[in-house]
């Protein structure tokens, strides 16, 4: 039996605006069996000064949102670099990079993350495997979500993978196929009230603990048309800004009930999003540390186990499949499933360059 080990870092920007995650990971390969060990892991905080542009790129003309693209690709490149002198890694078979999402209009046959010029390669001489997205929208996919190749290969234990970052998605094998789809926005619009009052985020659900559920608001974004539309489908930031947050600034109510009210919308769309609700239920994403939304997916459905892993995992597991993403790309096999995405068919995604 021949076992290969490749070592590759995986890097991950989510809408949520925490920072950059970067995963230096070990994967052994034995025929079509692949196991992972994170050798090494960081997030990179964005400046207030990045935040405030990616906050705003969306409304970039054309022009500026192209050179904004060429500025994020350098400082991407600058900051990969950085965490391998950092970290004096030495052996480096390739680098998987997502980049930042922008827009993504995959009805539109559109879909944007910059980061992914070839100037990425400027400060790294290794070989990067990036821009996932594009091609699977070519392909009258979704683009999204990418990772679920990964939960099938590497996280087969478990029943459902949740992973609760900016956006919510959920991944599970249905009928001997992957199923995958965003639920709802998550961190995206609790992150945006918290900043309201003075808070990076609402720590462990704090505040929206202490608010009161808005019944008439919690019935009107549940009646959003997207949530009872079949899968394929995928969220971008277009969505909170233009179903979300016009609907809740309808509602004169404090934050803490607004977060209180979108919390409980959380956890009953991710309930409604899985086929049961028993099994085994892998939370991943910065949203694992909110424990009042755990406790409401709990609530909600009984007797689902609800697992909450390691930090290295809830933190980086996204960059980790990322990382993944580009093995399955270097090693020419598929790593975007059609089950997932509703594109053609399986393919390969991601540019190489070398």
């Amino acid at each position: 039996m021949i076992i290969k080990n490749y070592f590759i870092i995986g890097v991950m920007s989510g809408t949520s605006l925490d920072g950059i995650d970067l995963a230096y990971v070990h994967f052994t390969v034995s025929e079509n069996d692949y196991s992972y060990k994170i050798v090494q892991a960081q997030t990179i905080p964005y400046s207030d000064l990045w935040t405030e542009k990616l906050k705003q790129a969306i409304n970039l003309p054309e022009n500026e949102l192209h050179q904004l693209n060429k500025e994020y690709t350098l400082y991407l490149s600058e900051t990969i670099a950085n965490f391998i002198t950092q970290h004096q890694i030495k052996q480096i078979d390739a680098i998987g990079s997502h980049g930042h999402t922008i827009k993504h209009q995959p009805n539109l046959g559109f879909t944007l993350q910059i980061g992914n010029l070839p100037e990425i390669k400027q400060f790294l001489p290794y070989p990067i495997v990036c821009d996932f997205r594009v091609q699977d929208v070519a392909l009258g996919g979704q683009g999204a979500p990418l990772v679920p190749i990964g939960d099938l290969m590497l996280f087969t234990a478990y029943d459902y993978c949740l992973n609760l970052g900016g956006f919510a998605n959920v991944s599970f094998t249905e009928n001997n196929r992957r199923i995958a789809f965003d639920l709802c926005p998550v961190n995206t619009v609790l992150n945006y009230y918290a900043n309201k009052i003075g808070l990076p985020y609402d720590d462990k659900g704090a505040v929206a603990r202490s608010g009161q559920v808005n019944f008439d608001l919690l019935h009107q974004l549940n009646a959003i048309p997207f949530y009872t539309a079949s899968y394929p489908k995928s969220l971008g930031i277009e969505f909170v800004m233009q179903n979300i947050l016009p609907l809740l600034n309808e509602f004169n109510i404090p934050i803490a009930d607004k977060l209180r009210t979108f919390t409980e919308h959380v956890a009953y769309q991710i309930c409604q999003g899985l086929p049961q609700l028993q099994g085994s239920l892998l939370v991943t994403g910065g949203g694992a540390y909110n424990d009042f939304l755990l406790e409401l997916i709990q609530k909600n459905a009984q007797s689902l186990q609800v697992l909450v892993p390691d930090n290295l995992t809830v933190e980086f597991k996204e960059a980790l499949l990322f990382g993944f993403l580009a093995l399955r790309k270097l090693e020419n096999k598929t790593n975007v499933l059609a089950s997932v995405t509703g594109a053609k068919y399986d393919h390969s995604s991601g540019v190489i360059y070398s």
